[in-house]
């Protein structure tokens, strides 16, 4: 995983168990019931809580005009995920129709100019709810032209970033719970989930000298032009069941690894159906009527076949800041000991920086520590999401909530 290969070479004494080991299968393992996560900060004693940083103003952004960044086109020859769908755009067309879903809460992934299946469907999210074919690229592009002029910007790196960055994080967990919390380890990386991309793409816009060169509220960096995850304004909060946004009904998707939120229950496919009679068969001509019902939608990563549990559950808690309980020997075993640790909160937490969990015991929605590998890498655990999406989600649905895991 980039931030885990990129840590290496910022932290040349840092310990990584090696990746066919059981150790790191367990590191990114997660809990199995809801006591292993201590949503409310009663961590081990000895382990101070992570601190509650107050809100600070966005950084200062600029946006930047259409041509300034020279975005790399994807390589030729290269896998991709991507349906085949003609006209998928490049360059910074790709990286506006990235923003515009986005910010309309039809997650693409990670913005990064290269649109593969996740933006496809997070186009067909926006498109059925406004009556719109699937893969039809027109409406959304324009809608997005209109939306988002400038898809690039420079934004200071704030002074706040200087509280979560720790470059000498380890990977050991024995280590890690003794952290003050669990920090980014570069610049690049706080900024890259700032602005809801990876440091791949920072360093592909901004150059390697420019991107490891800045500090915290000195230095600026090329960025998409989208609405910052302001890890700052995170306080641990507990969020409470809402007359509305517990009502409605979230469907996770372990097959196209997406998670579709829904006004109540997903209603059925409504068409419109002009019959022509003749000689010849009877032609039906459909037309998909908008759905407004479908709320967003966010790429995810399920845990293994022994670690989900198909079916519908309710949303118990939705808690910022979770700390994680790891044991290794319940992880491994299925056994239960006496020496598990409490790794303490923040963006390089197994969990993330929320934890959104069901009635199934074990089983939530939640952040990752790698959110350039959501849907790519399925992890033993529960469903992750990247930060920037996992932090929306108490604010489209509440404890009691439906969810459904299909």
């Amino acid at each position: 995983m980039f931030r885990k290969s990129l840590a290496l070479a910022l932290i040349a004494a840092a310990a990584c168990p090696s990746s066919a080991s059981a150790e790191e299968k367990a590191l990114r393992a997660l809990p199995v019931d809801p006591s292993e996560i201590t949503p409310e900060g009663k961590a081990n004693p000895a382990v101070p809580a992570a601190p509650v940083t107050p809100p600070q103003p966005a950084a200062e952004i600029t946006p930047l005009p259409l041509g300034t960044v020279k975005v790399p086109l994807p390589k030729t020859g290269i896998k991709t995920d991507a349906p085949d769908i003609a006209n998928l755009p490049t360059g910074e067309e790709a990286v506006r129709l990235q923003i515009f879903l986005d910010q309309s809460n039809f997650g693409p992934g990670v913005i990064d100019g290269k649109p593969g299946r996740f933006t496809v469907q997070a186009v067909d999210s926006w498109n059925e709810v406004h009556g719109y074919a699937p893969g039809d690229l027109g409406p959304v592009l324009e809608a997005a032209r209109k939306a988002v002029p400038h898809p690039f910007a420079t934004a200071t790196v704030p002074e706040i970033a200087g509280k979560w960055i720790n470059t000498g994080l380890t990977h050991n967990r024995a280590q890690q719970a003794n952290a003050k919390q669990m920090s980014y380890r570069s610049v690049a990386e706080f900024m890259s989930e700032r602005f809801h991309t990876d440091v791949e793409f920072l360093l592909e816009i901004n150059g390697s000298k420019n991107t490891w060169s800045v500090k915290p509220g000195t230095g600026s960096l090329i960025v998409p032009n989208v609405k910052p995850f302001l890890l700052e304004s995170i306080t641990g909060k507990r969020y409470e069941a809402d007359p509305k946004m517990s009502e409605r009904h979230a469907v996770v998707d372990t097959k196209k690894n997406q998670v579709r939120i829904f006004e109540g229950a997903p209603p059925a496919l409504l068409v419109d159906e002009d019959e022509t009679v003749s000689d010849k068969p009877i032609l039906i001509k459909a037309k998909v009527k908008p759905n407004a019902a479908l709320v967003a939608s966010f790429p995810i990563t399920p845990g293994k076949p022994q670690f989900i549990h198909l079916g519908v559950w309710k949303l118990n808690n939705s808690v910022e800041l979770p700390v994680w309980r790891f044991d290794k020997s319940l992880l491994e075993t299925g056994k239960r000991s006496n020496e598990a640790l409490n790794i303490p909160p923040g963006p390089n937490s197994p969990v993330g920086i929320i934890w959104n969990g069901l009635s199934k015991p074990g089983i939530g929605l939640h952040g990752t520590s790698d959110p350039e590998t959501i849907g790519r890498a399925r992890s033993a655990g529960c469903i992750r999401l990247a930060n920037w999406d996992a932090i929306r989600i108490p604010t489209l649905i509440r404890p009691g909530a439906t969810v459904e895991l299909r």
